[in-house]
């Protein structure tokens, strides 16, 4: 328990850490005003503490893998520019708490359908097969995170498609009126979203259900929206003193030097 003046500007699930060679990493469980209680942190940046084979790169990714696997946390918003790790570390934390720890039945991944460049047009097939084009993060991502476990090509096939029989990809249009129960929902490119739509995704979720809102405020792709406008940041600053939410601004870019150099000067 801590008591003095930083307290009052702490919110519930903020991380605090202190810049020496102590190392000291903590998360503000609760706050009133004037009185904190503070957790030490899990560290995830060893091979011990690996999340389906990857580990923490630097001290936010580190922050996110603790909110995102801890259970008392139903919802969590990861911003950051390209290449910080937003999609690999929910798709890891997903594929351990449902596979591993049978804590969901299944992942569900959905994104707003906004091309980059012009609209390619109508697409075939079922709603999953129309979404594959939206959904090479995922694909990029799962291919990544098998590489880590060290199998034959072959055992990878079969632990592929045993993953992906467990995650869905699902439409924004059609997410009106359901419920989701026991679910790991991920909504991918959240920046692109109004408030109205955030709220509508927010509340599909049923008992058991934890949800994660990954985006980058600098790459809306939608006309319509700034960052201030964006249902990303709405929800960030309504989320902010509730117990049950977390959020995490990753800042380093791991993807590659080129693209941690074009995020930066472009």
């Amino acid at each position: 328990k801590l008591q003095g003046p930083l307290v009052a500007g702490w919110y519930p699930n903020q991380y605090l850490f202190i810049e020496n060679e102590s190392n000291f990493e903590a998360i503000v469980r609760s706050c009133d005003g004037k009185t904190a209680v503070l957790e030490l942190a899990r560290d995830f940046r060893n091979s011990h503490n690996n999340v389906w084979g990857i580990m923490a790169k630097n001290r936010e990714q580190n922050f996110a893998l603790n909110v995102l696997l801890d259970p008392e946390i139903d919802f969590v918003t990861l911003l950051g520019t390209a290449g910080t790790g937003k999609t690999l570390l929910a798709l890891a934390a997903g594929l351990t708490l449902t596979l591993e720890n049978k804590a969901y039945n299944e992942i569900i991944m959905t994104r707003e359908t906004m091309p980059v460049g012009e609209d390619i047009g109508f697409l075939p097939g079922t709603e999953e097969e129309k979404m594959a084009p939206w959904m090479g993060a995922l694909m990029d991502n799962l291919e990544l995170l098998g590489s880590q476990s060290g199998q034959t090509d072959w055992q990878q096939g079969v632990s592929n498609n045993l993953i992906m029989n467990r995650i869905k990809i699902r439409s924004l249009n059609f997410m009106r009126g359901r419920t989701f129960l026991n679910r790991y929902l991920i909504i991918d490119e959240a920046q692109n979203l109004t408030s109205k739509q955030m709220k509508t995704l927010i509340t599909r979720a049923g008992p058991g259900t934890k949800i994660i809102c990954i985006g980058n405020l600098s790459q809306i792709d939608t006309p319509y929206l700034t960052a201030t406008t964006s249902g990303l940041t709405y929800i960030v600053d309504r989320f902010k003193t509730w117990p049950h939410g977390a959020h995490i601004t990753l800042r380093q870019g791991e993807r590659s030097r080129l693209a941690d150099y074009a995020s930066e000067i472009l």
